[in-house]
């Protein structure tokens, strides 16, 4: 559906401040839907370039990160560990398989080794705890204390921050929730009031009713497609046209164009950001849609993929050093000395 609408001929039009302020909320929404399309016709080409740029990283990386898994876990048979570095390496081992076991990036081999290791240590987890709680129950009242102190200290770190966002995207879902509503109650009113004013059948003049018949034409249209936004420029029109200018239009037909058209623009920004986000896969990039609210362009975009690649790799490079390091005893001593396991 084109947006430009074909003004009645022969007709100048005063535009009063209320309309231009409604001519401003056109502007911005034609502006919104020029940048959705294209990041639509983007997205594919975008996923693509990631698919390619960083997949091959991402896959190298994690091979890595098994490899270490494997590794430290023979360093327990073959390497004459304290009981302290055992409990290191461990704790190691443990973090690897969590953050490997729901890979995609592995193979079906590889990942149910994950998850047999991932079992073990959930099981030896188990069975720690059950061991002490015989004397966790003789401290009860210390247990308590420091049980409570840690649920506040998690409250206020990672709950806390949870249930920020949880509200957050509660928000964003009312105001979506809003806007849908008002476009589903608008849509129907704007177009029977159109057909109202233009309906050919009412026209004795010819030429103006063939002008009518195409307007109307144009309107069903809107309306089969639910395009709410052409239909209220279209009644704009209509109605200065029927008026010979702006004063016809009283203050509350005005405010219900504005909301109207708010709610438009309150859905496209929705829409934009759901297919941004559909796009964004790591922090950096997460933030940078934040900063750029909702201005990040394709090209950025692109930028902030091959800043994550060039991230990716220099994290591939540590992650090999680290693995040449585990392969031998002298070498993963010292990175349990240095704690840099």
């Amino acid at each position: 559906m084109p947006f430009a609408l074909k003004t009645m001929p022969n007709m100048v039009l005063e535009v009063s401040p209320q309309h231009q302020k409604l001519n401003r909320l056109i502007d911005e929404i034609e502006q919104q839907k020029q940048l959705l399309r294209a990041w639509q016709n983007a997205k594919d080409e975008i996923r693509a370039y990631s698919q390619k740029a960083l997949m091959p990283a991402y896959r190298e990386l994690y091979s890595t990160l098994y490899e270490q898994m494997q590794t430290l876990w023979n360093s327990l048979s073959y390497y004459d560990l304290s009981k302290s570095d055992c409990t290191v390496v461990e704790d190691k081992i443990q973090t690897l398989t969590q953050l490997l076991k729901d890979s995609h990036l592995l193979n079906q081999k590889q990942l149910n080794e994950v998850d047999q290791m991932y079992a073990y240590f959930v099981q030896a987890k188990a069975y720690a705890q059950k061991k002490t709680k015989k004397k966790a129950e003789q401290s009860l009242d210390v247990l308590e204390h420091d049980v409570m102190q840690d649920d506040f200290e998690e409250w206020n770190s990672d709950q806390y921050q949870q249930v920020r966002e949880q509200a957050k995207l509660k928000r964003q879902q009312d105001k979506q929730a809003q806007a849908e509503k008002m476009i589903n109650q608008s849509l129907k009113t704007v177009y029977l009031k159109i057909a109202s004013i233009i309906h050919p059948d009412r026209e004795p003049d010819e030429l103006k009713k063939a002008e009518k018949t195409e307007l109307l034409q144009r309107a069903n249209e809107a309306y089969e497609q639910e395009d709410l936004f052409f239909l209220l420029k279209l009644q704009l029109e209509v109605e200065q046209s029927k008026n010979g200018s702006n004063k016809g239009l009283s203050s509350e037909q005005v405010k219900f164009y504005q909301q109207a058209l708010e709610a438009q623009s309150q859905a496209l920004k929705q829409q934009i950001q759901e297919l941004i986000n559909s796009l964004v896969w790591s922090n950096k990039a997460k933030i940078a849609v934040q900063k750029s609210k909702g201005q990040l362009n394709i090209e950025q975009l692109y930028k902030q993929i091959d800043v994550d690649v060039s991230a990716v790799k220099q994290q591939l490079k540590a992650e090999k050093q680290r693995l040449s390091f585990m392969g031998k005893e002298s070498g993963l001593e010292m990175l349990l000395e240095h704690g840099v396991l």
